[in-house]
């Protein structure tokens, strides 16, 4: 839920998820369509079918218990690196690199000397988050907490305090005059308005609002550009979130 995601937006949904849903076993009792659903506006939908495909597969090969090995995590749906060793890591207690955004920042000021980290790469990341780790286990959970916690808070992407900063002694940027960044860049998100992602999102909304299916008509009247709607619409239906019932119209999946 946090990918992408502001906190704020986050915890209400979390707690309803929970209070829904508090066993892997009860999420995949239900159809996809109701995870989509809860789901709301969280955005990237597809995560909310794959952590519904998760909890299936939890449920039939680990007898309903998230595993707590990283290759097992890594085996579900929908789960990537990060999960996985935060899963292991932060519930279990095992010793593993936990690298977000954050931390990418914090590793790249305090120990490269960058203003800004460089396009993730998973190799490099998680080996210079490797070198950085606490051998005893519980400290390396701590210390892994505690640097998403300093980039979040502290070492931020705009306006840094370096003046509350508890490592800006040791901070290899901050020593060298804090120079602007002028390495490699990851690509610029195109604007959400007018974009297909916001057309997707619209057509999702009325999915979402509804118990029935949405029927041409009504999607017609969600957004002028019918090439762009038919090919938002197409996407959905390709990517699972929307199912084509022919004549009736279109529901969640599974529902």
């Amino acid at each position: 839920m946090l990918q992408q995601t502001p906190v704020s937006r986050v915890i209400p949904r979390l707690e309803d998820w929970l209070e829904r849903w508090p066993t892997p076993a009860a999420l995949a009792a239900v159809p996809p369509g109701e995870a989509v659903r809860a789901w709301a506006s969280l955005g990237y939908p597809r995560r909310a079918l794959w952590l519904h495909a998760a909890a299936v597969e939890i449920t039939r090969r680990h007898d309903g218990v998230v595993p707590d090995d990283v290759d097992a995590l890594l085996a579900l749906t929908g789960v990537g690196d990060y999960t996985a060793r935060a899963v292991a890591a932060f519930a279990y207690g095992h010793r593993h690199p936990v690298v977000d955004t954050n931390t990418r920042r914090v590793i790249a000021r305090a120990v490269g000397g960058q203003a800004e980290p460089a396009p993730p790469a998973r190799t490099r990341d998680l080996d210079a988050m490797s070198a950085l780790l606490p051998t005893d286990r519980a400290e390396a959970a701590a210390f892994n907490a505690a640097i998403m916690e300093l980039g979040a808070v502290v070492c931020t992407a705009r306006n840094p305090r370096c003046d509350a900063c508890p490592i800006r002694d040791d901070c290899a940027w901050l020593g060298a005059g804090s120079p602007a960044y002028d390495g490699p860049r990851k690509a610029v998100q195109k604007k959400f308005e007018g974009s297909d992602r916001q057309v997707r999102g619209l057509v999702m909304a009325e999915l979402r609002a509804t118990h029935r299916p949405v029927t041409d008509a009504e999607i017609d009247g969600l957004w002028p550009d019918a090439p762009q709607r038919r090919r938002a619409l197409a996407g959905l239906i390709s990517d699972g979130l929307a199912v084509h019932h022919g004549d009736d119209g279109y529901t969640l999946p599974h529902q």
